[in-house]
């Protein structure tokens, strides 16, 4: 007899018949959002989680102390399993503890003393109602109050992920106080991929990237604290994948291309064979990304570029030294006023200045002084009676950044003080926050000068000369004026978020709108450049420190320009390092000559994306 050449149809011992084995199920490839590069190929390993039912009850004023009893015992449980997520940290790489210990700490900020435990107590008082139901009800009051306002401001990924933040800690208190136990990760087989209708950020802190191959989910984005904490563990991982839960079953197999957006199911050899090859491309692409860390931001015809980072807490200091950021170019000092019932003093925000100025060991630092709006939710300007109360009107065009400052003087010249006393530690720049005209700016330099007169008849020891005072280039009336502005500040950094929205009249929270949201527009790319030739002429130091310095496809456009500073999320500098080490200035300005020439937005997101594979 011939051998035979198929073992599908060899006959068993137990019979002479033929046994014919099911066909493979066909490949399924499915797209979503591209969240953590990599690329995993695994079994599928699915971890439900029971859902947690929330009955909502009215109370008597005599259960007031039972329920406000039941929501302490949660929160002080709240707190334990969060005290001990901070504890497994030390298992992570240094830049995955950096990146996630800021999350943690600010779930441990909200079940201490915080506005949203006054705001559950509250219900349970004055709605009288039980604790979950004054859980439900507070967190999503705050978590609206913030979504409603994040489209106006330099940040909104940030604002949803703040929201977030709120609705994570209320989802944790409804658990406890319901005893539904939380989702385990325990029994995830070595090499698995774990696939899931949705991932919240504790749960990928439960996550161990030397078992897990990757991740991907049905539901989730590109900006929230779970796609932050994936990047942070380095694992492959695509969200937002819809139909994915149906279509992938436990034990098949998958690949995550976590670069691409793409999940296949069911993989053919063909896609296989592929994929083993991405994995190990992607491995000696990190390799040099690493190695790039050390080495110089500068261009293949020797111009050099300066690549700080932007920090929203003190929290992220590792993570930007292990980036090889060469600086701090946008200090964001609202967190010292967030989450508090007091305005910090001058002297409390001395020692945090001086923290980062001295960790950053000469390596400059610019601080931009307070940037209060309707949607930074700062409870201490509020209960001070220092801001009005938000309320419906839109605060991109109120009472805000350095309105507000020269409003309230006492809130300015104290944060400029500790400014100056903190600058003795190193080298220091001061930035003003929504400038839009001349007058402003000699405002602000009038209570500078006067603040370090003050300080030197007091005795206090301060730089001579004081630090730059610079201005955000944010609103379309400060590029127009670009010209004038720069005879009166000392440095520009352009803030391309919030520049973009009011170009644009358009807010990235507005789901109806927010696919008009374009840095690449050609009124905001002809703002930017107004902007910064205005800079160049004086000449004067000009920075961009909007979304836009974090994307290196976008850096010989931006070259191009003439913009030599760029200041972005300490992550994205080594693959920004690396497409300014690839480029050349000649090459960069004939880029974005022909750009200029555009008035097509997406005739120039394809020439963007063509330049970025042609190099």
């Amino acid at each position: 007899m011939a051998p035979f050449e198929d073992d599908a149809l060899r006959p068993t011992r137990r019979s002479r018949s033929t046994v014919l084995l099911p066909p493979a199920p066909p490949e399924r490839r499915l797209v979503g959002i591209a969240v953590s590069a990599g690329i995993a190929i695994g079994p599928v390993f699915s971890a439900a989680e029971r859902r947690a039912v929330v009955v909502r009850k009215k109370i008597a004023a005599t259960d007031i102390a039972s329920q406000t009893a039941r929501l302490d015992a949660a929160v002080a449980q709240s707190r334990q399993q969060l005290l001990k997520l901070r504890a497994r940290l030390g298992v992570l790489p240094e830049d995955s503890q950096a990146e996630i210990a800021p999350l943690l700490d600010a779930y441990l900020q909200m079940v201490g003393p915080s506005r949203l435990l006054r705001g559950i107590r509250r219900h349970i008082t004055e709605m009288l109602v039980n604790a979950e139901t004054a859980v439900v009800d507070a967190s999503e009051e705050i978590a609206a109050a913030i979504l409603a306002m994040a489209a106006d401001d330099d940040d909104p990924a940030g604002r949803e992920r703040h929201a977030e933040e709120v609705r994570e800690i209320a989802r944790r208190l409804v658990r406890n106080l319901t005893l539904t136990p939380f989702r385990s990760f325990a029994g995830i087989p070595e090499g698995a991929v774990l696939v899931c209708e949705g991932l919240r950020p504790a749960d990928a802190a439960l996550l161990d990237p030397s078992r897990l191959a990757g991740v991907a989910t049905d539901e989730g984005g590109a900006e929230g604290h779970t796609a932050v904490m994936l990047r942070a563990l380095g694992m492959p991982a695509v969200l937002g994948v819809a139909g994915l839960s149906q279509n992938a079953r436990p034990g098949d197999t998958v690949v995550v291309d976590g670069g691409a957006g793409v999940v296949t199911v069911n993989p053919s050899p063909a896609t296989l064979t592929t994929a083993r090859r991405g994995v190990t491309a992607f491995a000696r692409a990190q390799q040099k990304l690493a190695r790039l860390r050390r080495l110089p931001a500068i261009t293949l015809d020797g111009e050099t570029v300066e690549l700080q980072a932007n920090m929203e807490i003190p929290a992220e200091l590792p993570l930007i030294a292990q980036a090889g950021a060469a600086g701090i170019g946008l200090l964001r000092s609202e967190f010292l006023f967030m989450n508090r019932e007091t305005m910090p003093n001058e002297q409390a925000q001395v020692e945090i200045y001086r923290t980062v100025i001295e960790a950053m060991g000469g390596d400059p630092v610019t601080i931009r002084v307070l940037d209060w709006g309707g949607e930074k939710d700062i409870d201490a300007l509020q209960s001070e009676g220092l801001v009005p109360e938000a309320g419906d009107q839109n605060p991109a065009f109120g009472m805000r950044g350095i309105r507000l400052l020269l409003r309230r003087p006492e809130i300015f010249e104290t944060q400029l003080a500790a400014i100056l006393r903190a600058a003795m530690a190193g080298p220091t720049r001061v930035l003003l926050p929504l400038v839009t005209t001349v007058g402003e700016v000699r405002a602000a330099r009038d209570v500078y000068d006067r603040v370090a007169h003050r300080l030197r008849l007091r005795g206090d020891r301060i730089p001579d000369p004081v630090p730059p005072l610079g201005i955000m280039i944010e609103t379309p009336a400060a590029a127009l004026s670009a010209d004038a502005l720069a005879l009166e500040a000392d440095f520009f950094a352009i803030g391309t978020n919030d520049l973009t929205m009011y170009a644009l009249a358009v807010g990235r929270s507005d789901s109806e709108v927010s696919a008009l949201y374009d840095p690449l527009h050609p009124a905001v790319l002809r703002l930017v450049q107004f902007a910064a030739q205005a800079a160049l002429r004086v000449p004067m130091p000009v920075s961009v420190c909007g979304e836009i310095a974090a994307n290196p496809r976008l850096v010989p456009l931006l070259l191009g320009l003439g913009l030599r500073s760029f200041s972005m999320n300490a992550s994205a500098v080594p693959r920004v390092k690396q497409a300014v080490r690839a480029a050349t200035i000649e090459g960069c300005v004939r880029f974005a000559r022909r750009v200029m020439e555009q008035s097509d937005p997406a005739r120039i997101q394809a020439m963007v994306l063509g330049q970025h594979r042609a190099e």
